[in-house]
């Protein structure tokens, strides 16, 4: 059971509410800035204290040293073979920094984070209980929580490639490029009854269409942020030292990704989608899985999925169903050839015989 709000609204279904019942029609109003999104699945920890920042900056993959009063950032904490453990997003308030993460990561980030404190002036708390996760995109007015005189919003910086980072995708037009998307924190009592709502669906259909790389569905044991595009918001390819950075350098300078993140548009003439965790084919053989799916007003059914990196880009792949496999174009996500960005030139076996 969630600690949703929304629940109790005509024409919810689900806990958290999937939607209200017009899937289509919530997505347009979310898109356009006309209704909001309860995430109800998300959690809040706070970070206190005058080392919170440098601690943080020392640990994780985002430069956020130099973060300001009511800026936005994104960072991913990785373990020592430079896998994803946690993903964050980042807000500063000059005294607080503020953590909203993905509810499955709360406990677990928690004890983290507190064990690695040794010396340092810093406190960790979670403030879950006391905050509301509200998702829109543009400028949607909401009883949004403030602390230090800072509100607390977190705009996505998604729609363009962070200061640091690094964007594989070669689409001549992004899917992004307008996603003007945010997270506000509001007070577990606020009143939002006047705002209208749209389901988790609809925004998941959005997220996809977006390209959009959550750690609860597209992240498992093996990830590494160049798989998903993650350096395009997350990883700052410059900065000091962090656990797991020399697998982001190796993998970006000299080798590629063993995986890559991939949209499939579905064909939609069985009206079956397929599950998270579906297996992806190329004939015989299986070459990846299904990380979310979902039906856009737009595009039809679509779906994220992660496959092998030498998979033809040009190949129709095939998806698993309760309906039998579901035919599936690709849309380029990561290259092929993404990494090796330092083009070293090969050097020629010692004792090689020039011709």
């Amino acid at each position: 059971m969630s600690n949703s709000t929304f629940t109790s609204r005509p024409g919810a279904v689900g806990d958290p509410p999937e939607h209200y019942g017009n899937p289509f029609g919530e997505q347009r109003a979310l898109a356009d800035g006309e209704s909001v999104v309860e995430l109800a699945d998300r959690a809040v920890i706070t970070i206190t204290g005058p080392d919170r920042l440098t601690w943080l900056d020392s640990l994780t993959t985002q430069a956020l040293t130099g973060l300001g009063a009511g800026e936005s950032s994104e960072t991913l904490l990785l373990n020592p073979n430079g896998r994803i453990e946690h993903a964050m997003r980042v807000i500063d308030d000059s005294e607080t920094t503020w953590l909203l993460v993905d509810g499955s990561q709360r406990e677990a980030l928690v004890k983290w984070l507190d064990r690695m404190r040794f010396m340092l002036r810093v406190e960790i708390a979670d403030r879950s209980d006391d905050f509301l996760t509200i998702g829109s995109f543009g400028d949607v007015s909401l009883p949004v929580a403030e602390s230090n005189g800072v509100p607390l919003v977190w705009n996505d910086s998604w729609a363009s490639v962070a200061r640091g980072g690094h964007q594989y995708s070669r689409a001549e037009h992004h899917p992004a490029a307008t996603w003007n998307y945010r997270e506000s924190l509001v007070a577990t009592d606020a009143a939002l009854n006047e705002h209208a709502a749209s389901g988790s669906l609809a925004f998941e259909a959005l997220r996809i269409a977006a390209w959009r790389p959550r750690f609860s569905s597209e992240v498992d044991e093996r990830s590494i942020p160049h798989e998903l595009d993650w350096l395009r918001s997350a990883v700052h390819l410059n900065k000091g030292c962090y656990r797991g950075q020399e697998t982001i350098a190796k993998v970006h300078n000299l080798g590629h990704p063993p995986r890559r993140l991939v949209m499939l548009h579905l064909d939609g003439s069985e009206g079956a989608l397929p599950e998270a965790g579906a297996e992806v084919s190329l004939g015989e053989k299986i070459v990846g899985t299904v990380t979310a799916s979902a039906r856009h007003f737009e595009l039809g059914p679509i779906a994220l999925a992660m496959i092998k990196r030498g998979v033809d880009a040009a190949e129709t792949l095939a998806v698993a169903s309760d309906v039998g496999e579901i035919s599936a174009a690709q849309e380029v996500i990561v290259p092929t050839d993404a990494g090796a960005e330092a083009n070293v030139p090969r050097l020629p076996r010692l004792g090689a015989v020039k011709r």
